[in-house]
């Protein structure tokens, strides 16, 4: 057998699937096994091969094994002249597989192998040659001397920036998506460390491969697509600290202790230090706006009160008392920033209507609280009605600060209406636009493109793949799909990376799939389209959702000298409302199936409801429940959750 190909999955289901279909066709007139060892998915990955992918073998993992170890378990099989370490958020070319089997072949002194790489936008992707992380070349690449200077010889040795991408040359380092070796050399060297459970392990393996005096290449003469950052969360702290950690282990295994020494100082300075920033980033992304409300928000009420008081009652001097500044001031402020952030005037992008009505909300509310406070902190309401006016310029000012810098999510107006492209033959690009219409981005555009370079033979085309970059500008397009099924998968790398320039998404419809896949940075997983409606997973709902529990929760317990008597399970009403009320639960949920089915739903949480209580059957099968199921995540609305919870009310005691 010439080739082994290994693919380890946790739940990435889209993603591999398209992944086996690219490799179904870099097959042929090859003699190929592959395995997929799944680390115990729980989104259906293992039914989608086995129905989608017969020829593939299987391994089921009841636990998260890690990346060695999966793929241990699978070259330990291996009958293949060659192995290959493919990820499944990659996509390979037609004759992927071909080209990199006749290098090896006459190249005798080749170890491993890794090609050139293109993220979801066919960006070339730095990581596609790497050299060895040596103290100094951490310490560059830690601290940006790499970025600074990326021909550098001496600072730009990690991604090996002073090669020529479109060059073949000898590296150091293989990339973990795509490592191709020699299975001769690793009956020698032995396999992937089983130390490093997700980073780490490629750069021990290549290095491993050279120090038994075999030479590793960046082979650039066919590429992959490589959707990175899918599973992990580059900027999460979690994600520096188990990147950084596997290069201490590799570290202490392959330098001298002083060295190793070194290099473990300087990466425990890059953790915090990566950790720290990873922390202001999140911070600024998630707070930054409601932090700078509420430092515009108190000093301005400060002022307001300040020279109201000496404009009015305190002419001949005083002051209002210190309740007003240190009590009724915040109070009052955190009523306004509660009614706008439940009014949704801190959802992304910025809607000022939904801010000023969440201020317009406060005020009444806080107009009506005052007139039932004692005398003794009645102040002035002018001061209320003077606060809210400057909540009002003064949230407006923050929100255009962050509009001018452009800050993720917080620009004017609504999301933009996607415009998009589908190419492929009529057959293939009318089932995609069918699949686009039936999910909730609620399309402004579909144009459909013969996948020929000939004028479109249907009147349903407004074009042929020439025409396309002139169609982007002219329809406004800013998303373009590929039906693979028509289009090989060079033509599809080729077509990005010659539309690179007009700054639009891409995306994969994989043949007889109900999911559109693609990533539109190398830091996110990107949009994926599936005919399931997400309704239940937007901000808003979650909050009204939660909102909802919470009333319902404190009526209950109101009335709970009523309607306990009226309830099946009545000791276990007080518990229910317990953890609804403090998150653990939620009054209406999921109605519970052994079918993978819900797992592809948007996560909420366990409820102690569930849509088929309204029916008060116990016979409904797999089916009507995941139609339940479907119906509740796509459609959902407030309405939805208040009927389902007062119609089915004797059973929240279950």
């Amino acid at each position: 057998m010439k080739l082994t190909v290994v693919i380890v999955n946790y739940n990435v289901e889209y993603f591999l699937e398209q992944c086996l279909y690219s490799v179904r066709k870099a097959s042929k007139d090859i003699d190929i096994e592959v395995f997929v060892v799944d680390n115990n998915s729980v989104d259906g990955s293992n039914k989608m091969v086995k129905e989608k992918f017969p020829e593939v073998v299987l391994i089921e993992n009841k636990e998260n094994t890690g990346f060695s170890k999966a793929n241990n378990q699978a070259m330990r099989l291996a009958k293949g002249e060659y192995i290959l370490l493919l990820n499944p958020d990659t996509v390979v070319e037609d004759d992927t597989f071909t080209k990199v089997i006749a290098f090896m072949d006459a190249h005798p002194d080749a170890g491993g192998l890794g090609v050139k790489m293109v993220d979801g936008k066919g960006k070339f992707l730095p990581e596609s040659k790497r050299g060895l992380p040596t103290p100094m070349t951490a310490f560059y690449k830690i601290f940006g001397f790499s970025q600074l200077f990326p021909r550098s010889k001496r600072f730009a040795r990690y991604h090996l920036g002073y090669l020529d991408k479109d060059k073949t040359a000898e590296i150091e380092i293989l990339a973990g998506a795509f490592m191709l070796m020699r299975k001769s050399v690793l009956d020698k060297i032995g396999l992937l460390d089983e130390a490093f459970f997700m980073y780490g392990e490629d750069i021990d393996l290549s290095y491993r491969i050279t120090q038994a005096g075999f030479k590793n290449y960046y082979f650039p003469e066919t590429r992959i697509i490589h959707y990175k950052g899918e599973s992990t969360k580059k900027s999460s702290v979690n994600y520096v600290f188990v990147f950084y950690n596997a290069m201490i282990i590799f570290a202490q295994k392959h330098f001298s202790s002083q060295r190793a020494q070194t290099f473990s100082v300087l990466i425990h300075i890059a953790i915090y230090f990566r950790a720290f920033i990873a922390l202001i980033s999140r911070f600024v992304n998630r707070a930054a706006l409601p932090f700078f409300d509420t430092l515009l928000g108190y000093f301005g009420i400060y002022f307001i009160q300040k020279y109201w008081g000496n404009f009015t009652i305190y002419r001949g001097g005083g002051d209002y008392p210190t309740e007003l500044v240190f009590l009724i001031i915040p109070v009052f402020l955190f009523i306004w920033l509660l009614t706008v952030y439940l009014s949704g005037g801190y959802d992304k992008p910025i809607k000022l209507v939904k801010m000023l009505q969440g201020i317009g909300i406060g005020s009444v509310i806080i107009l009506v609280l005052y007139a039932l406070l004692p005398e003794s902190l009645r102040f002035s309401r002018a001061i209320i009605l003077l606060s809210s006016l400057w909540l009002a310029l003064s949230f407006i000012f923050t929100r255009f600060i962050a509009h001018l810098t452009n800050t993720e999510g917080y620009t004017f107006g609504q999301s933009q209406r996607k415009r998009f492209l589908v190419i492929g033959d009529m057959e293939e690009t009318s089932r995609v636009e069918a699949i686009l219409r039936s999910t909730s981005i609620k399309p402004e555009f579909i144009g459909l493109i013969e996948n020929s370079e000939v004028a479109a033979t249907n009147s349903s085309f407004i074009g042929n793949m020439l025409q396309v970059k002139d169609i982007i500008t002219i329809y406004k397009i800013n998303e373009v799909i590929f039906c693979s099924k028509n289009i090989s998968h060079q033509v599809i790398i080729d077509k990005m990376t010659e539309w690179h320039d007009t700054e639009i998404d891409y995306k994969i419809a994989p043949q007889d799939s109900l999911s559109i896949i693609g990533s539109n940075s190398i830091n996110t997983r990107g949009d994926l389209y599936t005919i399931d409606i997400k309704a239940i997973d937007s901000s808003v709902n979650r909050r009204n959702k939660r909102m909802i529990d919470v009333l319902n929760s404190i009526i209950i317990l109101v009335l709970s000298p009523f309607l306990l008597p009226f309830i099946q399970h009545r000791f276990k009403v007080l518990w229910n409302i317990f953890q609804v009320f403090f998150g653990f639960k939620t009054w209406v949920g999921y109605c519970q199936s052994s079918d993978s089915t819900i797992n592809k739903l948007p996560k909420i949480r366990l409820g102690v409801l569930n849509p088929a209580d309204v029916f008060q059957s116990q016979d409904i099968d797999i089916e009507t429940v995941n139609t339940f199921n479907l119906l509740y995540a796509r459609d959902y609305t407030v309405w939805k959750d208040i009927q389902i919870f007062w119609r089915s009310l004797s059973l929240i005691g279950r």
